[in-house]
């Protein structure tokens, strides 16, 4: 993998890991176009390192959400830091039950999957749109809540749903206050991308990557780098009401995808 490439990578997953447009949809789309012939090693060892980075990313920008947690834990007291971490370990069980039952065919939707990820671009616009359209409250997130934006999140593994703009999503169409529900959305991706990338490390499949450290390092500053701003993009964005915009470029990126791939 050249540099550049590798810098290519690095912003869309910085950006698409937040922005609402489904970066596993939009790393599959880059792959096609670059005609990427990568071992599978290597793409899992970039894989690795660009999701670690975006998860860095986002413990700086709530750096201090995520030490009121880890008080809270700490101090193991029923407190409201404890509550939310509770509840962030409440969202974690769907898509873990996927991860773990059903990890094999969930990576069989992946690789060169152009057609479904168009498909699924259009249902993340429809989301984000009908998100658009629910009325703004002051909810917080119940416990119930923190297991159905759990389930959106799990749905959100097929490649082109965002994790994002689904978990966004439902929080709103839940009544949950929009920035409370872009705050719990990408602190609750954390641990899950964390353990992902824990198990990945330690599975025996990277051991043999001829990836140079050059590209990594690029491809991990860039990704962080843009995740950090694309994080507080999408939090301003939120509290405005502004998922529309995205809408319409997930139905022209998935109306293309799909119409490369028919004609």
């Amino acid at each position: 993998m050249s540099w550049l490439e590798a810098l290519i990578l690095g912003v869309i997953q910085g950006l698409t890991e937040f922005l609402p447009v489904s970066s596993s949809g939009h790393l599959e789309l880059a792959g096609a176009i670059l005609d990427d012939s990568m071992l599978p090693e290597e793409g899992l060892l970039m894989s690795i390192i660009l999701h670690g980075a975006t998860a860095l990313s986002t413990i700086v920008v709530f750096r201090k959400d995520v030490m009121e947690m880890l008080r809270g834990i700490i101090k193991w007291q029923w407190n409201e830091e404890m509550k939310f971490a509770f509840k962030v370990g409440i969202s974690m069980i769907p898509a873990g039950i996927i991860g773990l039952f059903f990890e094999e065919q969930i990576q069989q939707l992946f690789g060169g999957q152009v057609l479904l990820v168009g498909f699924m671009l259009l249902v993340t616009g429809t989301l984000l749109f009908i998100a658009d359209l629910s009325k703004t409250t002051d909810k917080g997130v119940g416990f119930r809540h923190s297991f159905i934006i759990g389930v959106a999140q799990a749905v959100a593994l097929l490649p082109g749903i965002s994790r994002a703009g689904a978990t966004i999503s439902m929080s709103v169409m839940l009544g949950i206050d929009r920035a409370r529900a872009a705050r719990f959305s990408f602190l609750m991706v954390v641990p899950l991308i964390l353990g992902k990338v824990v198990l990945d490390l330690f599975s025996g499949n990277v051991s043999d990557s001829t990836l140079e450290a050059g590209p990594l390092a690029v491809g991990f500053v860039t990704a962080f780098v843009f995740g950090v701003m694309a994080c507080k993009l999408m939090i301003a964005l939120v509290r405005k009401a502004k998922l529309k915009y995205f809408s319409f470029y997930c139905y022209a990126v998935g109306l293309t995808a799909i119409a490369l791939m028919v004609f």
